[in-house]
């Protein structure tokens, strides 16, 4: 998990998606239930837009089997260049030496007030919002995929 988090700091997608096994599964509260080669491109496409990612890794745990961490990430985001903080629980389960399953948690009110201001703020909390930034969020990573990048 070191590993993965020194390449997520240095935004070397190629190290992190070697480190995710072939039916590897992923999600979060805006990517949720991704397959292997789904979450090998979001990397790709989110770590080559950024400008200023900055991830730190603390209270790591880990085993042959398990890993959890608290993970934070520094960022602009694209689509309002409002600078966030985004706070972050990771639980990793391995198999073959590899991540099966990642799972990251945080917490979308907080992250769509600094991603999208007073929007964020005011809706963040709604199904609604949440909703339209999964759908676009999806969006963007099918047409990632499709266009042959990652």
């Amino acid at each position: 998990m070191q590993r993965f988090y020194a390449a997520f700091n240095e935004r070397d997608y190629e190290t992190m998606q070697s480190l995710y096994h072939d039916d590897a599964t992923f999600s979060d509260p805006v990517f949720q239930a991704l397959n292997s080669t789904q979450v090998k491109a979001m990397w790709q496409m989110l770590l080559t837009a950024s400008k200023d990612l900055q991830v730190s890794c603390r209270d790591l745990t880990a085993s042959d089997q398990h890993g959890r961490c608290r993970w934070d990430a520094f960022y602009t985001f694209s689509q309002t260049q409002r600078k966030v903080h985004n706070v972050v629980r990771a639980q990793f389960v391995f198999k073959d030496g590899k991540i099966i399953k990642h799972t990251d948690w945080f917490n979308f009110w907080r992250w769509s007030g600094m991603a999208l201001g007073v929007s964020g703020l005011v809706l963040g909390w709604t199904p609604f919002l949440r909703n339209k930034v999964k759908d676009a969020a999806r969006r963007k990573l099918d047409k990632y995929i499709s266009t042959g990048k990652p």
